[in-house]
C-alpha cells in the first residue's frame, strides 16, 4: 500500500498500471506527468479552492492530485449541474475546473505515451490536506463535508485489510460516479493506494461491463442498490465472462432479492458498505451469509443507551471520540448489529408509533412489490402515511388487469399482518422504479413529490413502462383552473390541456418532445369531469419522431393523437 500522500514521489514503479483505458493501461510515470501539467496550469490560477467538475476519472484524479500538491483545497460538487453549483454559494469555491481545462491540459501534454520534458522532482502533498464533498443533508440542500486527506488514506487502508486477498490485482470497474465519497473512495483513492488499475469508463449495464471485461479480464464491480436491482432482468447479466471476483454495493441497503439473484448467479452476495460521507465506512454485509452488518476493521460500534441510536469510533473520523449516528440498531452476542431504521423515520400518527422502514420492509416482502418508500403526507385536516411503490413484473399486470383499487386492497391486507390497521398507508402511488439519484439513494423530497401534482396539474397515480410505452392512471383534480368558464354548470376538461399533459410527461422520458413540429389525428369523443381518473398510454415511435397517446375513462377512449417532434419521412 502506497500512503495517498506519497502517490508522486519518484521511488514508486513508473511502469505500474494506474488506469485501464480500453485495451490500452495508463501507467503511473503517465499519471505523474499529466498531475505536473495540471499542477502547472494551477499555478498561473488565482485563489485556493477548486471546484472539481470533471466527467472523466483519470483526469479527475490527476486534477485532484495537482490541487493537493499545490497546497490548495479540492472542493468536490455532487454534479456539475449550473443550478447545483449555484445552490452552493458564491463561498463555497474560488474557481471551477472543468472539462475544458482537461482538454487543454491534454494539448500541452500531447500523447499519453510520450514521456520527453517531464520534470524529475517529486510533488509533495501534505498527509492532512484538505477536501470538501457535499451530500444532500436532512433538507435536502447540498451540505458540505470537510475531510482530509489522511482520514481518507485511513479507509483506504481499511478496504485493504478487508477485501485485498479477494480482489488480488483485479481492474476496479465501477457503475457510479466518482464525485462522491463512495466512488471517490473505491473507484480512485483505494486502486491508486494498492496499485490496481482502475477502469477509465462507466459501465451502466451488463452488456457494457462484459465489454470492459473482456479487455482486463479479472475485474470488481464497484455499483449501487438501484443499479444492481436493476441487472438480473437485463441482457448479458448471466453471460458475464470472466465473473467478477466481487460486487460492492453502498449508498442504501441492498433489497434481499436482489441480493440473492447475484448469490445464485455468482455464488456469493454483493459486498454491501454501510457509512456515510461524515462517517466513512461503518460495517459491511453479504446477505447470502447474514442480514447483520459486521463492523469494519478497525471500527468499534455500540448502542447509545439512551435512544439505541448507532454509534461509532473510527479512524475515518476527524476525531478520535465517538461519533451518534441517526440510525437506530439492536446488536447480536456476535458485536453484529441490525439497522432499525433512522429515528428521524419513527413518526405518530393517529397516536401510535409507526416506524417508516418497518412498513418498507413488510411490503418489500409481497410479490408485487419491488421497493416501497413511505412519507408523511400532509393533509387538509391531518397526516396521513403515504407509499411510493416500484413494482415487480408480477405487480405490474396485477395492476393493468385489476386496476389500481384491487391492487391497494391486496397490499393493505398483506400489511395489515405487520402493522395495526389503524396506521396502514391512505396515500398509494406506483412507479416502475423508485427516483434515486446518481449515488443510488433515494431523496426524501423526490418521494414527497411523487404526492403532489405535476406544475401541469395533474395528479400522477400510477406510472409503468414496458418496451417503447408508457402507462399512466391519472387524477383530474377538481380544483383545475381550466374548469373555470368551461363550461357553467357543466365542469369539462379542456381537450388542448389533455394534449398538454401527454407532452408534458412524454417529456420526462424522451428530448425534444417539446419541440413540436405538428399534432394530427386528434380525436375527444368522450367529456371529461372533475375527480375523474383517467388512464393514459404514450406509445413511442422512434423511427418517425413521433408520440401517439390515448386516453381513456372506464371501459371508453375519450381522447387520442400523434405528437410530431421530429418531422415524418
Amino acid at each position: 500500500m502506497i500512503a495517498l500522500h506519497e502517490l508522486l514521489l519518484d521511488r514508486w514503479d513508473g511502469s505500474a498500471p494506474v488506469c485501464a483505458d480500453g485495451a490500452a493501461t495508463i501507467d503511473r510515470f503517465a499519471f505523474k506527468r499529466r498531475v505536473h501539467a495540471y499542477a502547472q496550469r494551477f499555478g498561473s490560477m488565482a485563489g485556493n479552492r477548486y471546484a472539481l467538475c470533471l466527467d472523466d476519472p483519470f483526469e479527475f484524479a490527476c486534477a485532484l492530485f495537482a490541487i493537493l500538491a499545490m497546497g490548495k483545497e479540492a472542493v468536490i460538487p455532487a454534479n456539475a449541474a449550473p443550478g447545483y453549483l449555484e445552490a452552493l454559494g458564491k463561498n463555497a469555491y474560488d474557481a471551477i475546473l472543468t472539462d475544458a481545462d482537461a482538454s487543454a491540459v491534454k494539448h500541452v501534454c500531447g500523447p499519453m505515451g510520450v514521456h520527453d520534458d517531464f520534470p524529475a522532482s517529486d510533488l509533495r502533498i501534505d498527509p492532512f490536506a484538505p477536501l470538501t464533498l457535499y451530500t444532500s443533508g436532512s433538507s435536502g440542500a447540498p451540505k458540505p463535508v470537510s475531510k482530509t486527506l489522511a482520514q481518507f488514506d485511513a479507509e483506504v487502508r481499511t478496504l485493504e485489510a478487508q477485501w485485498g486477498r479477494t480482489v488480488g490485482q483485479a481492474t476496479m470497474l465501477a457503475s457510479v460516479p466518482h464525485r462522491h465519497i463512495y466512488g471517490l473512495l473505491f473507484r480512485l483513492f483505494w486502486p491508486l493506494a494498492s496499485g490496481r488499475p482502475f477502469d477509465r469508463a462507466t459501465c451502466a449495464e451488463p452488456l457494457e461491463l462484459a465489454r470492459r471485461l473482456a479487455h482486463c479480464g479479472a475485474g470488481a464491480v464497484v455499483s449501487s442498490p438501484a443499479q444492481l436491482a436493476r441487472w438480473p432482468a437485463l441482457p448479458g447479466f448471466g453471460e458475464l465472462i470472466p465473473a467478477p471476483c466481487l460486487f460492492f454495493s453502498s449508498g442504501a441497503p441492498l433489497d434481499e432479492k436482489t441480493a440473492l439473484a447475484f448469490a445464485r448467479r455468482f455464488g456469493i452476495a454483493p459486498a454491501e458498505i454501510y457509512g456515510s460521507t461524515e462517517t466513512g465506512g461503518i460495517a459491511w454485509r453479504q446477505q447470502h451469509v447474514s442480514s447483520a452488518w459486521q463492523p469494519l476493521p478497525g471500527v468499534e460500534a455500540a448502542c447509545d443507551d439512551t435512544d439505541t441510536a448507532l454509534v461509532v469510533r473510527s479512524p475515518h473520523l476527524s476525531h478520535d471520540g465517538w461519533h451518534r449516528t441517526d440510525d437506530a440498531a439492536t446488536f447480536d452476542e456476535d458485536g453484529r448489529f441490525r439497522l432499525r431504521g433512522r429515528l428521524d423515520r419513527i413518526v405518530k400518527l393517529d397516536g401510535k408509533r409507526v416506524a417508516l422502514p418497518e412498513i418498507e420492509t413488510a411490503l418489500a416482502a409481497h410479490s408485487y412489490v419491488a421497493q416501497a418508500a413511505a412519507v408523511v403526507v400532509s393533509g387538509a385536516s391531518r397526516e396521513r402515511l403515504g407509499v411510493l411503490v416500484s413494482l415487480t413484473e408480477k405487480g405490474a399486470a396485477a395492476l393493468r388487469d385489476g386496476g389500481r383499487v384491487d391492487l391497494i386492497r391486496a397490499l393493505r391486507t398483506h400489511l395489515a399482518q405487520y402493522v395495526d390497521v389503524v396506521v396502514l398507508p391512505r396515500r398509494w402511488r406506483f412507479c416502475t422504479s423508485l427516483p434515486t439519484d446518481a449515488r443510488g439513494k433515494l431523496p426524501a423530497a423526490a418521494v414527497a413529490a411523487a404526492f403532489r401534482p405535476r406544475p401541469t396539474g395533474v395528479d400522477v397515480l400510477a406510472q409503468l413502462g414496458d418496451a417503447g410505452a408508457w402507462h399512466y392512471e391519472l387524477r383530474v383534480p377538481s380544483t383545475l383552473v381550466h374548469f373555470s368558464g368551461h363550461f357553467p354548470g357543466l365542469p369539462i376538461l379542456p381537450g388542448v390541456v389533455m394534449v398538454d399533459w401527454a407532452i408534458d410527461l412524454a417529456s420526462d422520458h424522451l428530448e425534444g418532445v417539446r419541440e413540436i413540429k405538428s399534432i394530427h389525428r386528434l380525436k375527444f369523443m368522450a367529456p371529461v369531469p372533475p375527480n375523474a381518473t383517467l388512464r393514459l398510454t404514450l406509445g413511442h415511435d422512434a423511427a418517425r419522431g413521433s408520440v401517439r397517446f390515448s386516453y381513456r375513462l372506464g371501459e371508453r377512449e375519450c381522447a387520442s393523437g400523434v405528437i410530431d417532434y421530429g418531422g415524418r419521412p
